[in-house]
């Protein structure tokens, strides 16, 4: 039997509605997503577009919104974020292998907490983590 490989890629204009739906299905927020679309990862078998990950860069400041961590990590050194943040509220404990650290929600920077997502996408009870990037090597 023959498996067609996952390929991790960035998201075209025509995989917007894959994306979105993939979102809703997750209970994920889409709010902000539209003005960050170039950072924006897909997870494709083929035509099919199963995964998706996003990094909402702000200057040297980024909001992972994602699942392809590594492949995240990697967008966001390439596009010079130096310190990345999430916002969960279920994977808490999944997210320290990657080198994240909880912070309080007071301590994100400015640009990244007027982000749709802090402002109101995601509820209050949301952790929130941080990660210094190095802007060399890779977690693909």
């Amino acid at each position: 039997m023959h498996l067609d490989p996952v390929i991790i890629e960035r998201a075209t204009d025509r995989d917007r509605d894959a994306v979105l739906a993939l979102l809703r299905a997750s209970n994920l927020p889409p709010d902000g997503l539209e003005g960050h679309w170039r950072t924006v990862l897909v997870a494709r078998v083929g035509a099919q577009v199963l995964g998706s990950a996003a990094v909402e860069c702000h200057g040297t400041h980024g909001l992972l919104r994602s699942v392809a961590v590594g492949a995240a990590l990697d967008l966001a050194r390439t596009e010079g974020v130096s310190t990345l943040y999430l916002l969960t509220e279920t994977a808490e404990r999944f997210f320290p292998r990657f080198g994240f650290r909880v912070i309080g929600r007071g301590d994100v920077a400015e640009p990244v907490m007027a982000s749709a997502e802090f402002r109101g996408a995601c509820p209050d009870t949301a952790v929130a983590m941080e990660l210094v990037l190095g802007l060399s090597g890779s977690f693909a």
